[in-house]
């Protein structure tokens, strides 16, 4: 009976240790690369805590930024989500074709980048804060320029559209 016990307690011991290794090696495996939320060549959603389809969630510096779209689901939590983001960005090419690998690049008023990144799909939404700002789009070798205001209260849009390249 005593060696049962001894035995019992010996396997619960180990099982609490291989938990907490398991734990803090998973801890250890999402160390950051310096980029919070996922990086730009990650083109999957695993792990992403945002639910409802929506893309990983990304930061640079301040600012927080999405994009996506390919599938229908991303596409509808996008557009769906674009009224709690203060910024949205729609990427479209000949025929309304949606377009992803756009390379943005948002300044604020006194021409500091606040955001350089590649879209991942037509859908892109960013939380900036209130004030004027330049967003660059690139699409190969096009390059589009459209000044944005962010309103204290609200919500703005800019669409890029490029036709047949």
């Amino acid at each position: 009976m005593i060696h049962r016990r001894i035995v019992a307690r010996a396997v619960t011991v180990a099982a609490a240790a291989l938990l907490t290794l398991g734990v803090s090696g998973g801890a250890y495996a999402q160390q950051s690369n310096g980029v919070t939320g996922g990086s730009t060549t990650d083109d999957t959603s695993a792990g992403n805590a945002n639910g409802g389809g929506l893309p990983q969630v990304q930061q640079q510096g301040d600012v927080s930024f999405t994009s996506g779209g390919v599938g229908l689901d991303e596409s509808k939590a996008l557009l769906a989500a674009q009224s709690q983001w203060p910024l949205s960005l729609r990427f479209t090419g000949p025929g309304s074709d949606y377009l992803s690998d756009v390379k943005v690049k948002i300044l604020d008023a006194h021409g500091g980048s606040v955001l350089d990144t590649t879209s991942r799909g037509p859908y892109m939404l960013v939380k900036l804060r209130p004030g004027r700002y330049t967003v660059h789009a690139a699409y190969k070798e096009s390059d589009q320029t459209k000044p944005v205001t962010i309103p204290a209260k609200g919500t703005a849009k800019a669409s890029f559209y490029w036709g047949s390249q």
